[in-house]
């Protein structure tokens, strides 16, 4: 039997429609959060917004994902994962579309809320179907690849806002996702739900059929048995025993680093850099849209590069030294607009300030902090924990989105970046502080962790 890591390729038709149907979703939702950035620019111009007018387009998307998300656990247990995935890009490819046809800014706002709903329930649902459908043998490598998607999603957007500079046409900007949505619907019908939801719901026939359709070779019975056992384990998880020991250590380190990931600025980067750039001396809507295109291929890299050294490295050093690298891109863009060097090579080392800035992101933060949240409680409590980080994420994300134009138009640049800077020592000093390193370790030893106060028990073996 050959050594090789089991690829895509030897995977049934139905894994490769998942796997299809997943990075086409997570490009889509890329696109949808990245695209706003260059139609403002013409948005603006066009509408007459004001600063707190221009973050509203912003804010109200992740006002529409905080909601999404809220409902989504729900949704996704009532009628199932895959519907709520078709009603998540039908979202998707009707608000898009709406997004560009409206006239005024408030048929625009409510258009971007809807889309955010559509993206709140994507946030929690996609990754549950995806990990939820795979075949375990490639299962880490398809959610690995729709992370990539998402960043390979934004990257696209940045592109296409490119593309569409000379025309300043902002509505094709935003509803050209709508082609894809209509797109992948059609592949999705044609997936079965996932064989954990058919247990939920007793329907033991419909599970078995999945399981040998997705992964023609497993051990359908023991597969379904572990399946019940870990619907087992998790049930009788109560939301107060989250606040309680031994776990309140637990969900404050997953509410804190799930609040410290968005306010430390990253959206501030992907919704607002073209007006980043104009600020910094750069001319020209093609020069303006361009440059965050270059600063997302640098992001999708860093990604990726993160992807290949986190088993080695581990993660403390990973998360530490992408929030280094923010900080001290932040020093910079304080550097740049103090001496009010934004001409010529001024501009310059600002727009390399922001590429690292994004790439230390994706390296850290964006590629390794919701492991945590997983790893960090007994079955029982893991989703809870998961969706207490990703309120708290949304909650940050929320402030940036209505506060950055605003801050940036009163107080100017250099105070604004030196906001960022202190946010992320706050994190780093957290992390460095708090985050225990779960490199190799089973799920068992880091709750051991948590469970005995945030300490390593007297038995561990790092």
């Amino acid at each position: 039997m050959s050594g090789a890591s089991p690829s895509l390729g030897a995977a049934s038709a139905t894994a490769r429609r998942i796997a299809i149907a997943a990075a086409t979703i997570g490009v889509i939702y890329g696109y949808d959060i990245g695209n706003v950035s260059g139609a403002l620019l013409f948005i603006t111009e066009e509408m007459r917004l004001s600063p707190a007018l221009q973050g509203s387009v912003t804010t109200v998307l992740v006002a529409g994902n905080i909601v999404g998300a809220l409902l989504a656990g729900k949704l996704a247990t009532a009628i199932g994962r895959k519907p709520t995935m078709i009603v998540v890009v039908l979202g998707y490819a009707v608000f898009a579309a709406w997004s560009g046809l409206v006239s005024d800014i408030l048929w625009l706002d409510v258009a971007r809320f809807f889309l955010g709903v559509s993206i709140g329930l994507s946030l929690v649902v996609a990754p549950i179907f995806l990990a939820e459908s795979a075949p375990a043998a490639i299962r880490g490598a398809l959610v690995v690849g729709y992370q990539v998607a998402t960043v390979a999603g934004i990257l696209a957007a940045y592109l296409v806002d490119w593309s569409l500079a000379a025309s300043g046409n902002w509505r094709l900007m935003l509803a050209l996702s709508a082609i894809p949505s209509v797109l992948v619907v059609f592949l999705l019908v044609r997936l079965p739900d996932t064989a954990r939801w058919y247990v939920l719901k007793g329907r033991h026939d419909e599970a078995r059929r999945t399981l040998r359709l997705v992964d023609p070779s497993a051990d359908v019975e023991r597969e379904l048995a572990e399946i019940r056992a870990d619907i087992s384990a998790r049930h009788g998880g109560r939301f107060g025993e989250m606040f309680r020991r031994p776990y309140s250590g637990a969900t404050m380190f997953v509410l804190v680093l799930g609040f410290l990931v968005q306010i430390t600025g990253i959206n501030a980067i992907t919704y607002y850099s073209p007006m980043i750039f104009k600020q910094m001396g750069f001319q020209g809507n093609a020069t303006v849209l361009g440059l965050p295109a270059m600063v997302q291929a640098a992001a999708l890299l860093a990604t990726i590069g993160s992807l290949f050294v986190v088993d080695r490295a581990g993660r403390r050093p990973i998360l530490l030294g992408g929030i280094a690298a923010m900080m001290a891109a932040g020093v910079a863009m304080i550097l740049v607009f103090a001496t009010g060097s934004l001409g010529g090579g001024g501009s310059w080392w600002g727009f390399a300030a922001i590429l690292v800035f994004t790439a230390g992101f994706n390296f850290g933060f964006g590629s390794l902090v919701w492991v945590f949240a997983s790893e960090s409680f007994p079955a029982r409590l893991r989703a809870f924990g998961a969706s207490l980080m990703l309120t708290a994420d949304l909650v940050a994300n929320l402030i940036v989105a209505q506060f950055f134009l605003p801050l940036m138009d009163g107080l100017g640049g250099a105070t604004t970046f030196a906001i960022f800077v202190l946010l992320a020592a706050i994190a780093w000093a957290f992390v460095f502080r708090f985050a225990p390193e779960t490199k190799g370790q089973p799920l068992e030893s880091i709750r051991a962790y948590w469970e005995n106060g945030a300490r390593w028990p007297a038995d561990h073996r790092g």
